[in-house]
């Protein structure tokens, strides 16, 4: 006899600026979730944290991602549709409150397996400020960079009061073009290329309009955008790696998801010795930071310059039709469906490794 079909849980939408990718994402998902493996339950989180199951059929792949739609259910819980296979939770939740080991945390109290990384692991690579310091304890090369707190200056709108010393000292130590970028957001949210010192206090007040801590990060330049797809618990993997060609000054929110205008170029046209670096590096910031499941691993390459500098790790890449990370797996072989698969296979691995630790 076949076993039970696997009950699949859906989680999408949520607080954060990313909540319209995490929609799109997920319609792509339960559209390629196999029918005879999986029973897949949909469950939307809308803009102020409130739970809906959508108990509805399925309908045609959206463009515009799942609704947010169905009966509300209290936090936390999971309908059961009587099913008699093993429950995975597929947190497709991106940014704050979605991949920062908040919703983590609740999956872990539900005792229940889930996709991707633990508590631990999703709270140090959603903070950027974190993640660089622990690399940099590590010895991963990385860019020049400032943490800025706005506690740091008093009142709202005190970036405002960011005098020239404080603009030169930045900009003498990190180089005339940075980046200003919130701690903890992704997919671009918050970001400002920042060239004319003038600029820079109030590119420090978009990105505190959504975290209470920014970065300024040193442009490296020239630089190229390289991204590794990584795989896996205790043997991780790494895919071939590719370049995103940005079609605007930087590869920003629209560029990603709306103007479509960014190259992805699988494989990278980079050295093979640099493409081997890259697998190698990658791996080694997923296990420093104790990653399961997947992410993806951000690099710029200076060529000729300082090579190639680890920028951030995302534990929850999008799986839109023009994501980077299913799109290196699939030209390493592993199509989209078989990708999906192995990360159930990898929740549910994971999840009986904690539990056997934790029953002792």
């Amino acid at each position: 006899m076949s076993p039970a079909p696997t009950q699949i849980v859906v989680l999408y939408g949520g607080r954060s600026a990313e909540h319209d990718v995490s929609r799109v994402s997920a319609a792509r998902v339960v559209a390629a979730l196999d029918p005879e493996r999986y029973r897949v339950v949909r469950i939307g989180i809308d803009r102020d944290g409130r739970w809906w199951h959508d108990p509805s059929p399925p309908g045609p792949l959206c463009d515009q991602g799942l609704a947010v739609t169905g009966d509300p259910i209290p936090l936390g819980t999971f309908p059961d549709d009587g099913g008699d296979g093993d429950r995975v939770v597929f947190p497709l939740v991106h940014g704050p409150q979605g991949e920062d080991g908040t919703l983590q945390g609740l999956l872990e109290l539900a005792d229940v397996a889930y996709v991707g990384s633990g508590v631990l692991a999703s709270a140090m690579c959603m903070d950027k400020a974190t993640t660089k310091a622990v690399l940099g304890a590590a010895g991963i090369a990385q860019v020049r960079y400032r943490v800025m707190r706005r506690r740091e200056f008093g009142p709202t709108d005190a970036a405002h009061h960011l005098d020239e010393a404080d603009t030169a000292s930045i900009l003498d130590d990190l180089g005339p073009v940075v980046f200003v970028k919130p701690a903890n957001m992704g997919s671009s949210v918050g970001v400002t290329r920042v060239s004319d010192p003038a600029d820079l206090a109030m590119a420090l007040e978009t990105a505190w309009r959504y975290d209470s801590t920014a970065l300024i990060e040193q442009a490296a330049d020239p630089a190229r955008e390289i991204e590794v797809a990584v795989l896996g618990n205790d043997s991780p993997r790494a895919t071939t790696p590719g370049e995103i060609v940005p079609g605007a000054a930087f590869y920003d929110y629209e560029d990603k998801y709306v103007t479509d205008a960014a190259t992805l170029i699988v494989p990278a046209p980079i050295p093979d010795a640099v493409a081997t670096q890259a697998r190698r590096l990658a791996l080694e910031a997923y296990e420093i930071l104790g990653c399961a499941g997947l992410a993806r691993v951000d690099f710029l390459y200076e060529e000729g310059g300082r090579g190639l500098l680890v920028s951030e790790i995302n534990t929850m890449p999008g799986f839109t039709p023009i994501s980077m990370y299913p799109r290196l797996w699939a030209h390493d072989g592993l199509a989209y469906p078989d990708l999906l698969d192995e990360l159930i296979r990898l929740a549910g691995e994971r999840h009986r490794v904690r539990r056997r630790v934790t029953e002792r």
